[in-house]
């Protein structure tokens, strides 16, 4: 599995910008007006990943494969979306697709580039489009609710059960919180994220800066990490410009202008890391002559699980996990030195892959 991230934000805040840098393509057109986006862009990226490359190495694989990141560039919404507002109505529907949401917010100065409400307030903008997606979640709620009143007087218990979940989710948004705050229980988890609410999605912000802040910020982004903490919500300070700078560049030139700069690695790096961690993902990896591929799962999930990341019938099947610890199989040169030196487990249902594990699956066909 990879995961789908849609992009929001206001008009002209660098949302296109930086999804024509993120998937280094020139799809989603950059344009000073609002709505120059009206259909959502979709791209995939790889998730960059140098443990990857070292387990083809050592196993000399033929072919590479890195995971993928989808993501969704949204047109820009603005106040009043939720009425249907700049197409509002249709851009919702797209961020109900996604797995997570990647707020973009404007935290650069430039009197070039308008913005909607003539003024750079990060926070307020996180609260308008906040608001927005809490509206459209209420409007959603009261259709289902509506829906579901014949099959609940009949007493119905999948009825039952969403009822009690959206009336839950329904009188937090109006108190003014998002659907997220609910404390759900283990066995409502699947019903509510059935119901498909908007703002049950976790969000990260990301501090669209100006080129010479890209390294440590500036009092905006400081603003809005501190409001993502108050949320328990991710963030990650990124300048668009510079991401789509680096995008025209080989490797080696963007890692001398990374370096000037004062930068470790891409932006495109750190959002994908703040992306993880927000989702509560993790990789492991298969590697052999063929191919060495990393795979993309939960965090906590079991070995049949993982395994059916890869096929159903895997998951079906599952009789044994080999698993060497990623660390173990670099530091002694790959999977038969590994197994030589006893460090290759074999590991059954219960079992909870870790990052980075290399696995070998055993089933029953």
């Amino acid at each position: 599995m990879g995961f789908k991230m849609g992009i929001v934000g206001l008009p002209n805040v660098g949302k296109s910008t930086l999804f024509n840098a993120l998937t280094k393509t020139a799809a989603a057109q950059a344009a000073n007006f609002p709505f120059c986006t009206i259909e959502p862009n979709v791209g995939e990226v790889n998730v960059p990943d140098s443990r990857l490359d070292k387990l083809a190495e050592i196993c000399s694989s033929q072919n590479v494969i890195p995971a993928r990141m989808t993501f969704v560039d949204i047109a820009g919404l603005v106040k009043g979306a939720s009425q249907g507002e700049g197409l509002g109505n249709q851009f919702l529907a797209n961020i109900r697709e996604t797995d997570a949401i990647a707020h973009v917010l404007r935290c650069f100065e430039d009197g070039d580039v308008t913005h909607v409400e003539d003024r750079v307030n990060p926070v307020e903008d996180a609260e308008v489009i906040e608001t927005e997606l809490m509206l459209a979640d209420m409007e959603s709620i009261e259709k289902r609710l509506q829906g579901l009143v014949r099959k609940v007087r009949g007493g119905d218990k999948d009825a039952l059960d969403q009822e009690r979940l959206l009336k839950l989710a329904q009188a937090a948004l109006e108190d003014g919180k998002p659907a997220r705050t609910v404390s759900i229980d283990e066995e409502d988890a699947k019903t509510w994220a059935q119901l498909q609410l908007i703002t049950t999605k976790p969000v990260l912000y990301v501090c669209n800066v100006g080129e010479d802040e890209a390294a440590d910020g500036n009092t905006h982004s400081q603003a809005v990490a501190d409001m993502a903490a108050t949320q328990g919500m991710g963030h990650v300070i990124i300048s668009a410009k510079i991401e789509e700078e680096i995008s025209q560049l080989e490797d080696e030139e963007a890692e001398m202008f990374l370096s000037e700069l004062g930068l470790e690695e891409a932006g495109l790096d750190r959002l994908i890391r703040a992306g993880y961690a927000l989702l509560g993902l993790q990789t492991y990896f298969t590697a052999g002559p063929k191919e060495a591929r990393a795979w993309t799962i939960r965090e906590g999930m079991q070995a049949p699980q993982a395994a059916g990341v890869i096929h159903g019938d895997f998951e079906r099947g599952f009789i044994r996990a080999e698993t060497i610890a990623y660390d173990d199989y670099i530091e002694l040169g790959g999977e038969g030195p590994a197994k030589e030196a006893g460090k290759m487990r074999a590991e059954g249902k219960s079992y909870v892959v870790r990052d980075g594990d290399v696995m070998h699956f055993l089933f029953n066909t």
